[in-house]
C-alpha cells in the first residue's frame, strides 16, 4: 500500500514530466510546474531537494516507459530477426508513442541538457547506451545461434541501428515530418535484410 506522500511524488513526477521533456530544463518555469499540478512551491520542493532533482525524476520516469516498451519488442517470441523487426515497427510509430511524453525524451533531453545540466546528461547518455546494449544483446543472440551475418561486431552494428533511428526521430521532430521515420525505418528494414540474413 502506498502512502499519501509516495502518491503526491507519483502525481508530480507523472504531471511534470511531459512538461519537462517539451520545454527543457531551463525553459520550464516553477509556475508552469505549480499550474500542472495543481501544488503549491512548497508542495514541490517537499517532495523534492530542488527543481533538478524533479527534472531528473522526470527523465528517469519517462526513461523507464521507453525502456520497458523496447524490452516488449525486444521480448518478440522468435528469432532475433523477428526481435529487430518488432522493434522498427515500434520505432515507425514512435511519435505517436512518445506524443504524450511530449516527444522523444532522448533528443530533447539529451539536447536540452547537453550544456546546463551535467545529471541530466549523464542520465541521459546511461540511458542511450543502454538501449544500445538491448539491441547488441539481440544481435549477439542471433549470431551465437547462427540465425544472422553480423558484417561488423554486435555493439558497432546496434550503435548504427540506433544512430539512424535517433537521427530519422530529429529529422522528424525538426521537420515535423514524420516520413523522415517511417522512410528510414523502411530502409533499415531492408538494410537488415541484406546485411544480417544468413
Amino acid at each position: 500500500m502506498t502512502t499519501k506522500a509516495e502518491r503526491t511524488t507519483a502525481y508530480i513526477i507523472e504531471t511534470v514530466a511531459p512538461i519537462f521533456n517539451k520545454l527543457g530544463y531551463v525553459g520550464t518555469s516553477m509556475s508552469d510546474l505549480t499550474k500542472a499540478t495543481g501544488l503549491t512551491k512548497g508542495a514541490l520542493y517537499g517532495n523534492f531537494e530542488n527543481k533538478e532533482a524533479l527534472a531528473l525524476s522526470a527523465f528517469e520516469y519517462n526513461s523507464k516507459r521507453l525502456l520497458k516498451a523496447i524490452d516488449d519488442q525486444l521480448d518478440t517470441k522468435g528469432t532475433s530477426m523477428d526481435k529487430l523487426f518488432a522493434l522498427t515497427k515500434f520505432y515507425r510509430n514512435y511519435d505517436v508513442f512518445t506524443l504524450e511524453m511530449g516527444g522523444c525524451p532522448i533528443l530533447n533531453v539529451g539536447v536540452d541538457a547537453q550544456n546546463n545540466n551535467r545529471l541530466l546528461a549523464a542520465a541521459v547518455k546511461e540511458t542511450l547506451k543502454t538501449i544500445e546494449g538491448k539491441i547488441a544483446l539481440v544481435l549477439e543472440n542471433g549470431a551465437k545461434n547462427n540465425e544472422l551475418n553480423l558484417p561488423v561486431t554486435p555493439l558497432q552494428f546496434a550503435k548504427q541501428f540506433y544512430t539512424m533511428i535517433q537521427g530519422a526521430i530529429a529529422g522528424a521532430t525538426i521537420t515535423k515530418d514524420r516520413k523522415y521515420l517511417v522512410n528510414t525505418v523502411a530502409y533499415l528494414e531492408v538494410l537488415m535484410k541484406r546485411e544480417l540474413k544468413k
